[in-house]
């Protein structure tokens, strides 16, 4: 009787830290925004002349001194989903959002920075989120400002911009150049995880990382098999696209890919 009580007070308590949190969350009507931004814009953004240039103490306070810096990396993360979701499962992993809409990124700042406060209180570190940030960034353009050669284990692109029409596609987020930066910032191992609706960009996506030389596909058993699966459970279901899609019933399309050795250097 005991245990089970103790078990309920600590869903209670749970439940109470998660009600909490909930009222001090920032409220996305406050952060209107277009759905899609134009890569090739103008965003006048700031960033960094190298990696090295970052001071990742001023994104993850609670490593500060530690020489830590991301490991994943969400490539046009929106509203923060996935970050949120993975944050308690890999407490000890720097993650890393990027997303080039100016509201969409300040929400995503703001709802990391209620999270923190109100688990400060929290006796388990591993609720604090303090292991996620966002930068707001564009990841065409600027991707290895940010990340040194192999520092990445996993690199997301959920649910991204499909840009259907055919003179369009030269923004598509994977393109044989820029798979050539994520296999640089990527570590052999590391794995590239894409999601989509759209199966047109599925198949895109999926035969142009087939095509180039650094990458290879895993399976959803493999990466299973290999502990991977709350990772594959949040790619699913944890952003606001993937939730639109099971409310509307629509079909999801996952491929994912390891980062291989190379013969020579790149």
């Amino acid at each position: 009787m005991g245990k089970r009580r103790r078990t309920t007070e600590g869903a209670s308590d749970i439940s109470d830290l998660s009600q909490v949190q909930n009222a001090f969350l920032p409220q996305k009507k406050h952060y209107r925004q277009r759905a899609h931004a134009n890569p090739f814009s103008d965003h006048s953004l700031e960033y960094p002349c190298s990696p090295q240039n970052v001071d990742w103490n001023e994104h993850y306070p609670a490593f500060s001194g530690t020489g830590k810096s991301p490991e994943f990396a969400d490539i046009g993360c929106g509203f923060g989903g996935l970050l949120i979701a993975l944050a308690p499962l890999y407490p000890d992993t720097l993650m890393l959002g990027m997303e080039i809409r100016v509201q969409v990124s300040e929400y995503v700042r703001d709802r990391i920075a209620a999270l923190r406060a109100t688990s400060s209180s929290s006796q388990s570190p591993s609720s604090s989120f303090q292991n996620v940030s966002i930068v707001r960034a564009n990841a065409m353009k600027f991707l290895p400002n940010y990340f040194p050669k192999h520092s990445l284990s996993a690199i997301f692109f959920l649910f991204p911009d499909p840009h259907f029409k055919s003179r369009k596609h030269k923004a598509r987020i994977i393109s044989p150049t820029l798979l050539a930066e994520y296999a640089y910032a990527l570590r052999p191992g590391g794995v590239i995880y894409t999601i989509t609706d759209v199966h047109d960009l599925h198949e895109w996506m999926k035969s142009h990382l087939e095509a180039f030389p650094l990458f290879e596909g895993i399976s959803e058993e493999a990466l299973r098999s290999q502990g991977c699966g709350p990772i594959l459970d949040a790619v699913y279901s944890s952003t606001e696209e993937g939730k639109k899609v099971e409310r509307n019933g629509g079909g999801k399309w996952l491929a994912c890919f390891k980062r291989i050795e190379a013969t020579r250097n790149v």
